[in-house]
């Protein structure tokens, strides 16, 4: 019998002896390439990745037998997640397992932003002692916004509950969500009162682009501006130009349009963004933590075998 599942990315060994101990066969290859996947899906019912490549309309219609695509990982922008369910296919994700690391992440880029600590330790190493240059803000009494209230966003604002600050979401796609850590507010009172801005949703056709000059514009405070979510919500001059402005006090990426090397120095604004001190950029690993390595596929895995066992194939 052939396998049931291509597992075409690494994973935690967790998943592969859940699907072990449940019976469900599976062919792990990790070091496959797109053409080898190509080549092969079609024998498959499932599929495990996490972010190989585009999961597109051209390599959904090599999959004939496709009945789910599970991603070890949250959201699914690398998934063409219309034309998978023209085709019925079911997606599965992991929103759950990275929650933690990425608010932990992005709040550790907030307070690193607001005392200069990335700034300070360059110029001691420099041999330069700069106390009133270095001089930093403090979270307690602020408003932290945060766009979007899923997984992540509640993960934030459960751990921002600490800080003695005030937290406000606003999600288009949710209501009636307040709780002990968030209030739910319209984007009207979003751009009032933020005093940081954080962004917790996934990149969709509406969302790709959302953040530019027109979107900063509203804002009536200068905020801290956190990215880490995905990097092609941002228009990455617009937040350039509110640097200058003053109206963006400083800003934390984990994400980007682009990323990588050579393809990240090409970009026309690459340059001018790390030659900022107010601008700190970590490489995509807000949510990749050595527990969230073992939780996403953990719980997918969980998810994985909740549906196969519902199944007949």
């Amino acid at each position: 019998m052939h396998p049931t599942i291509l597992i075409v990315d690494d994973v935690h060994p967790v998943l592969l002896e859940k699907l072990d101990k449940q019976g469900i066969s599976y062919s792990y290859e990790p070091t496959i390439s797109r053409p080898e996947a190509e080549a092969r899906i079609s024998h498959y019912m499932g599929l495990i990745i996490r972010s190989k490549f585009q999961v597109d309309r051209a390599f959904i219609d090599l999959a004939p037998e496709l009945r789910f695509i599970g991603r070890a990982g949250a959201g699914m922008d690398n998934i063409d997640d219309e034309y998978a369910a023209q085709k019925g296919i079911t997606l599965i994700s992991a929103n759950e397992g990275n929650r933690d690391a990425v608010g932990e992440h992005m709040i550790g880029m907030l307070l690193s932003l607001m005392n200069n600590l990335n700034r300070g330790n360059q110029e001691i190493a420099e041999g330069k002692w700069l106390r009133e240059e270095n001089r930093g803000y403090e979270l307690k009494g602020r408003t932290v916004a945060l766009i979007g209230y899923g997984n992540n966003g509640q993960a934030m604002a459960k751990k921002l509950s600490g800080f003695d600050v005030t937290v406000i979401a606003y999600d288009k796609y949710k209501t009636g969500f307040s709780d002990a850590y968030a209030q739910e507010v319209s984007m009207e009172e979003i751009v009032k009162q933020a005093d940081v801005l954080s962004f917790h949703i996934p990149l969709t056709k509406e969302t790709k682009g959302l953040v530019d000059d027109e979107y900063l514009f509203h804002f009536r405070k200068p905020i801290f501006f956190l990215m880490g979510a995905r990097g092609g919500i941002v228009h990455i001059p617009a937040v350039v130009k509110a640097l200058d402005t003053g109206k963006i006090l400083g800003a934390a990426f984990d994400v980007l349009p682009v990323e990588k090397f050579p393809g990240l120095s090409e970009q026309d604004w690459y340059s001018d963004l790390i030659a900022r001190h107010n601008v700190l950029l970590s490489p995509h690993v807000a949510g990749w933590t050595f527990e969230s390595y073992y939780k996403l596929s953990d719980i997918l895995v969980d998810k994985v075998i909740q549906y196969h066992n519902r199944r007949t194939y």
